[in-house]
């Protein structure tokens, strides 16, 4: 089946070697093909059974219309994800399919075994910038961002496209020996992508521009990948494979058609807009639901459903058009099809039932625990802790970081140009030293400082690191011999840190918090990543003013302190850690004198 999706305000196009988000249109081409039996953990018909049967088919083609790439969370300012549009979509079908699909999806082309598709209905898709032909199997969503980074050094006309969940933020792979032994492990903090083999079957999705979409279309499409393979080598084209961070959902399993319905009454997707969920209002269908039947979490009503008294539905579950649920019978996180019927004090757990070649009590059992197949953001699987939007770290905290910043700014700004003409004098390179540190929730920005040591020094670190004064990932010297004269001062009378109230201004710091710290000293702990990465990093905090730098101790204090900060974190500590800094900078300014 084809699908034609024309995007014209923001498209993926190529732009040196590399996807960009550009003004050109894209054509996106999502082809369906019958279920075979050769056809890898596939259940022929099960597709064309899930496309045709309400409500399910209808979720099933909502979700596959947007474009094939998870939105940023926080995307690029000259990438705004809400200029895309999807103004036009042509369904092309196989034959027998078209009067089964519903009416709403406009106009449908069928085509028959052996005929492929009419080269006239792709007339003139070649002539675009890019061509995307995406598996219909598959509901996949890689990471945009990723995608395109991914392909800047991929200079290839077609790119084959699989979303892997392995390459998602938060996972790690272990390596073991033939033997068992632990060799090491591998950590990701954010989604990447990876060059891969070609697949031998259709990838989820396939990137063709300007030959290449040519030899694939202008001939009809063809019906096996290796084709397409071929007929793209023959052409002296080249053909690339990436795997991308992302989630995919087959829809030719049952275990996908579980993760579909958990993923769109989850709430994390646009559903058909005349649905009805339990605790809405029935009129709008008809169907005999017993007022002693119960419906708990979220589930999803077809037309003409029958629920018995004393039944229990348990959601996320999915009734489809003329389903019966018998009395006493209980229906846990799972799809019933059309005209089932779940028989009276049966329970089914965790199943699709009433689908070709599958029973009722196929995965079904009394008392059995089974996992619902799981979609995942990896954006949302960070374990920040989060606030109440209205309370003082939601809110109060900012207000209080702007007005402090002005303040600060207001007292400092006579003798910021005479700081800056002595770092000038002192030893020759700019002011201000920036480097790139981690914020809330890993969001990197630069940190501004005055500039305290010699030019180059940030080279000669390693070179130094064996003589380093506290353990773990960081680096600290008492006698630095990197450190200007005039460094020095700033440093003991904490002048240096004045730039920062920029970065409070800008709203990439607060003026308390965890130490801003680069991403290659958050790496070695996750969890205590993601509690310190939960809050915007300070200018000062609790770890500063309470460290002992006694021997091997500054890691496990920063760990413990930072971690604390964030379980007790209150406008009384904030106040008690500005008044306990306050007092140290007075003291120690004093003693320079």
């Amino acid at each position: 089946m084809l699908t034609r999706v024309i995007e014209r305000h923001s498209a993926v196009a190529v732009s040196g070697g590399m996807l960009d988000i550009q003004s050109d249109p894209v054509v996106r081409l999502i082809v369906f093909r019958r279920g075979r039996l050769g056809d890898p953990g596939a259940e022929p018909g099960l597709l064309e059974y899930a496309l045709s049967t309400a409500p399910l088919g209808r979720i099933a083609l909502d979700m596959l219309s947007p474009p094939p790439y998870c939105v940023d969370k926080n995307p690029h300012p000259m990438k705004r994800a809400d200029s895309v549009s999807v103004p036009r979509t042509l369904w092309v079908v196989p034959h027998e399919w078209q009067t089964a699909l519903p009416e709403e999806l406009g106009q449908k082309v069928p085509y028959a075994d052996g005929a492929g598709i009419d080269p006239e209905l792709l007339h003139g898709i070649a002539g675009h910038s890019w061509l995307v032909i995406s598996n219909g199997r598959f509901v996949a969503r890689v990471n945009r961002l990723r995608l395109e980074q991914g392909r800047a050094d991929m200079a290839g006309d077609a790119v084959a496209i699989m979303a892997d969940p392995e390459l998602a933020a938060y996972r790690e792979r272990v390596r073991l020996t033939q033997q068992g032994q632990l060799v090491g492990y591998r950590r990701r903090y954010r989604d990447s992508a990876e060059p891969i083999p070609v697949p031998p079957d259709w990838p989820h999705h396939l990137f063709l521009r300007g030959e290449a979409a040519a030899a694939v279309v202008n001939d009809g499409l063809l019906g096996e990948f290796q084709a397409v393979v071929e007929r793209l080598q023959s052409r002296g084209l080249r053909l690339k494979a990436l795997a991308v961070a992302g989630t995919s959902i087959d829809l030719g399993t049952e275990e996908g058609l579980l993760s579909l319905g958990a993923r769109a009454l989850g709430g994390t997707s646009c559903c058909p807009a005349d649905r009805r969920m339990a605790g809405e209002p029935s009129s709008a269908r008809s169907g005999d639901m017993s007022s002693q039947s119960r419906l708990v979490g979220p589930v999803l009503l077809g037309d003409h459903v029958c629920v018995e008294p004393d039944a229990v539905i348990i959601g996320p579950s999915i009734l489809c058009d003329r389903s019966t649920v018998r009395a006493g019978a209980v229906v846990n996180a799972s799809i019933v099809g059309a005209d089932a019927e779940i028989a009276s004090d049966q329970v089914v757990s965790h199943s699709v039932v009433g689908v070709p070649g599958s029973l009722p009590t196929r995965r079904s059992a009394v008392g059995q625990r089974s996992r619902w197949p799981e979609y995942t953001d990896s954006q949302e699987t960070a374990a920040f802790r989060r606030w109440p939007r209205f309370s003082y770290v939601g809110c109060l905290k900012r207000v209080a970081d702007v007005m402090t910043a002005l303040v600060v700014a207001a007292l400092f700004a006579p003798i910021i140009p005479f700081i800056a003409l002595a770092i000038k004098i002192n030893s020759p390179g700019p002011v201000f030293f920036r480097d790139r540190r981690q914020g809330r929730h890993g969001r990197s920005f630069f940190c501004i400082k005055f500039r305290t040591m010699r030019v180059g020094a940030d080279k000669l670190q390693d070179k130094l690191r064996f003589i380093s004064d506290v353990d773990g990932p960081q680096f600290w010297m008492a006698d630095d011999p990197r450190i200007t004269t005039v460094g020095r001062f700033l440093r003991e009378t904490y002048l240096d840190e004045i730039p920062q109230f920029y970065n409070v201004l800008m709203g990439d710091m607060s003026v308390v918090g965890p130490r801003p710290s680069p991403e290659s000293e958050n790496t070695l702990c996750p969890w205590w990543r993601d509690a310190r990465l939960s809050v915007r990093p300070g200018i000062t905090g609790l770890w500063q003013i309470c460290r002992t730098r006694e021997p091997m101790k500054d890691f496990q204090e920063w760990i413990y302190y930072d971690t604390r900060y964030v379980r007790e974190l209150s406008w009384r500590l904030d106040l008690w850690i500005c008044w306990r800094t306050f007092r140290t900078m007075i003291v120690t300014f004093i003693s320079q004198f």
